[in-house]
């Protein structure tokens, strides 16, 4: 009886033992398994994070080998012309918000101008300048230029354009358009090159005038200009270069976002109107609309005490 009491507990202690040894068996595989997914897990996510990271980069837009403004060969085999171009780029590249509503105005604005530029014989490359000066926009500078051009109130006046309190041409496209032409005409009878143009259209022939007396050049590429005219010209050229081919330098603009020329009618007017409000209203739209495609109307009537002819 004794013998088989001891081989019971000899049995017990054996089955305890090996349940032990199942247990900790087990845990040691659960845990094997548990440090194999976190390190599966950890590993494919650095994988997936690494993708992420090499799929994402910056890098500097190509610049054309070789390039043209108005006709006039860019000496893009100096370093410092290169350098410049290249700044331009990478500025409007990377300027994403003025670049796209660039893009999709001069659906509305490049078929107005273009005509313009044509009949006045003005090199297609100056709509560009259209865009660096105001974006499409009847911006008014610091210095007071205004309107889609940046006219200065003399320039404007030379060129025929008509500026009251009521009235004000530089903001009208086709007539600033037109002005602008004639101006450009102009520099180019005067100094020979559409390049020196574009630079005295920005800076004013006078002092395009005395940096080149000074530095016995008429270059542009090869004349020391104040910062905002010695970029002027490599900002029409980089606009030119991404507005002429947009998905090269990482722009797509679907057509259904694009701002397409809005249907008008054009009334003549020959009298005053006492209230553009009511004028608007009258025919249908309202005094916002109005604004809209005439902002060369500046107030809320037309005082016409001459009679003279106007188009809205």
């Amino acid at each position: 009886m004794q013998l088989y009491v001891i081989r019971k507990i000899k049995e017990v202690k054996i089955s305890i033992g090996t349940f032990k040894y199942i247990i900790t068996f087990a845990i040691v595989l659960f845990l094997f398994f548990v440090q194999k997914i976190i390190s599966y897990y950890l590993f494919n996510n650095n994988k997936i994070e690494n993708i992420r990271s090499s799929n994402y980069y910056v890098t500097s837009p190509e610049i054309p080998k070789e390039l043209t403004f108005a006709g006039e060969r860019v000496p893009l085999e100096n370093f410092d012309v290169y350098e410049s171009l290249d700044r331009e780029i990478i500025v409007n590249s990377f300027f994403h918000s003025q670049t796209i509503l660039s893009l999709k105005r001069a659906y509305r604005f490049f078929p107005v101008v273009e005509p313009i530029l044509k009949k006045y014989q003005i090199p297609d490359d100056f709509k560009y300048l259209l865009v660096i000066e105001s974006n499409f926009t009847n911006s008014i500078s610091p210095a007071g230029a205004t309107g889609y051009w940046q006219f200065m109130k003399g320039t404007a006046q030379k060129y025929g354009l008509e500026m009251t309190e009521e009235v004000d041409e530089r903001y009208h496209l086709v007539k600033s358009t037109e002005a602008a032409c004639q101006y450009l005409k102009d520099l180019y009878s005067y100094y020979k090159s559409w390049t020196l143009a574009a630079a005295a259209y920005n800076a004013g022939t006078g002092k395009i005038d005395r940096v080149i007396s000074l530095q016995k050049t008429q270059n542009y590429y090869d004349l020391h200009l104040n910062e905002e005219t010695a970029r002027y010209v490599f900002r029409i050229l980089a606009a030119k270069i991404i507005m002429s081919d947009p998905k090269k330098y990482g722009f797509y603009i679907p057509n259904k976002t694009k701002y397409f020329p809005v249907p008008t009618e054009i009334i003549k007017v020959d009298t005053s109107i006492s209230d553009l409000t009511k004028f608007a209203l009258d025919l249908g739209i309202n005094y916002k609309l109005l604004k809209i495609f005439n902002p060369w109307l500046r107030k809320y009537q037309l005082t016409n005490k001459e009679q003279k002819v106007y188009f809205i």
